[in-house]
């Protein structure tokens, strides 16, 4: 018999994000996270494939994110005029971590971040900032082609990084608001939907009660 809720569901899931100062890095590599910034996932609690590794640190000038996809046998298909129906990573951020109502506010932010799709010929790297659907109010428009992204993709792979800078997270503020409101789910048209805890059963795409709590510490 199936349980009447997910594990996952079951419990509020908190995690830590290092501190590493020199973020973004200058040269090809932008990001680079070594192994200890990499995020749990809870995926296995539903016995559901993890097929991608998702590594997150910050800074007092933003937020550093990147994900490895391995296993497959094709190049991502990415379309940034779509959300959430191509190959990518959707990351939800609350800067105020406002768990306690249903509805995004101001500080609330959805970026969609793909491997390919941008620039003139489709061949680039692509972040886009949008409204968290159902929002009571959306958060400041951010000029997304100036995120610094980078990716590199191979038949059966891809890595891609970003840098999301303090200016594009509205009410970012790590002395005084060190516990953000954080949720991803990753797609891939060939692996499935991985997510940082609950699926799609849960309208975890447009409520913030729902997301995770990210802790920004200094170690």
């Amino acid at each position: 018999m199936s349980p009447l809720l997910p594990p996952e569901f079951l419990f509020r899931y908190s995690f830590t994000a290092k501190h590493v100062s020199g973020l973004p890095r200058r040269g090809k590599t932008l990001l680079n996270l070594p192994a200890e910034c990499t995020l749990p996932n809870f995926a296995g609690l539903e016995s559901q494939p993890a097929f991608g590794d998702v590594r997150i640190a910050w800074n007092d000038r933003g937020l550093g994110i990147s994900v490895s996809v391995q296993g497959k046998s094709q190049r991502p298909v990415c379309d940034p005029e779509r959300l959430g129906v191509t190959d990518g990573l959707r990351v939800w951020i609350d800067t105020r971590c406002t768990q306690s109502v249903h509805r995004a506010g101001r500080f609330c932010h959805l970026f969609e971040l793909l491997p390919s799709g941008g620039g003139d010929a489709g061949d680039r790297p692509a972040a886009t900032l949008w409204p968290v659907p159902r929002a009571s109010e959306d958060s400041p428009l951010y000029d997304t082609d100036l995120l610094p992204i980078h990716a590199d993709i191979s038949a059966q792979a891809y890595t891609l990084e970003a840098w999301l800078p303090s200016e594009a997270l509205h009410g970012y503020d790590p002395d005084h608001q060190p516990r953000l409101g954080f949720f991803y789910a990753l797609q891939d048209a060939e692996l499935g939907l991985q997510t940082l805890s609950i699926g799609p059963e849960f309208p975890f795409i447009s409520d913030p009660s729902l997301w995770c709590t990210l802790e920004l510490v200094k170690t």
